[in-house]
Formats: structure tokens, sequence, C-alpha cells
């Protein structure tokens, strides 16, 4: 039974770095949807693979990173820190996929998946570079 107190103490940390975390990603999802030329949300509703694929690979590029933080940071501050780090790295990878395809936008509005999926792989690798990178 000792355990399960225990456990139950640490409810209120698991809400608080849920917390954290929810309002990270529901930022960088609306900091991303204004830089990027595309609309994502309203390409992915008219069943826009290539939006699809972009969104979800930036999505999770993003995560993994934030739950790098959450496992390595020391408090709730140095988490959310290195979450808007994770953000910045994930706006900069999405800018460096468009230097060797400078029309990406508007191929993925197409729905040509290779663009697609061109930039959501790159933002997935960054972001497991970037979890690596925030590591102890």
């Amino acid at each position: 039974m000792e355990t399960v107190g225990a456990t139950l103490n640490e409810l209120p940390w698991f809400l608080a770095y849920m917390a954290t975390a929810v309002g990270l990603t529901l930022c960088y999802v609306v900091i991303y949807i204004w830089v990027t030329p595309h609309p994502e949300i309203k390409l992915i509703r008219e069943n826009n693979a290539a939006a699809s694929v972009a969104f979800a690979g930036s999505l999770i590029g993003f995560c993994v990173p934030l739950a790098s933080a959450i496992e390595n940071s020391g408090s709730l501050v140095d988490c959310a820190l290195w979450g808007a780090v994770a953000v910045i790295v994930q706006i900069t990878i999405f800018y460096l996929v468009c230097m060797p395809i400078p029309k990406i936008s508007e191929r993925i509005e197409k729905g040509e998946l290779a663009s697609g999926l061109w930039l959501g792989a790159a933002s997935l690798a960054g972001g497991v570079l970037n979890a690596a990178s925030m590591t102890n």
C-alpha cells in the first residue's frame, strides 16, 4: 500500500508536466501553422496526404525532444525552456528543408507526397537529433 500512496503523491507532478507538455504542443502547432505558407489543417481536412505526412512528422519531431526535456529537466521551468528550444529547432528545420525545395509548400498544397514526406522525415530526424542533444 505504501507504493500506491507514494505513486499518488506524484500525481500533481504528472499533471503539471502533462499540462506543460500539452500547452507547449498547442503553442508549437499554432506557431507552425502561422509560419508555414500552406494551410495544413484545411489541406488535411481535404484528405491531402502530403500535408498530413508533413504535419505529422513535424509534430512528432517536436514531441520527441519535448519528451526528452520532460525526462531530463529538473523543474517545470527547465522543461518549458527546453520545450521552447524544441519549437525553435523545428521551425528552423522547416526553413532549412525549404532551401533545396523552395516551393515545397506549393507542392504540398498540390498533394505531391514526395514533398510532404521529405518535410515530415526531415522534421522527425531533426527532432530525434534535438532530443539526443538534450540528454545529460
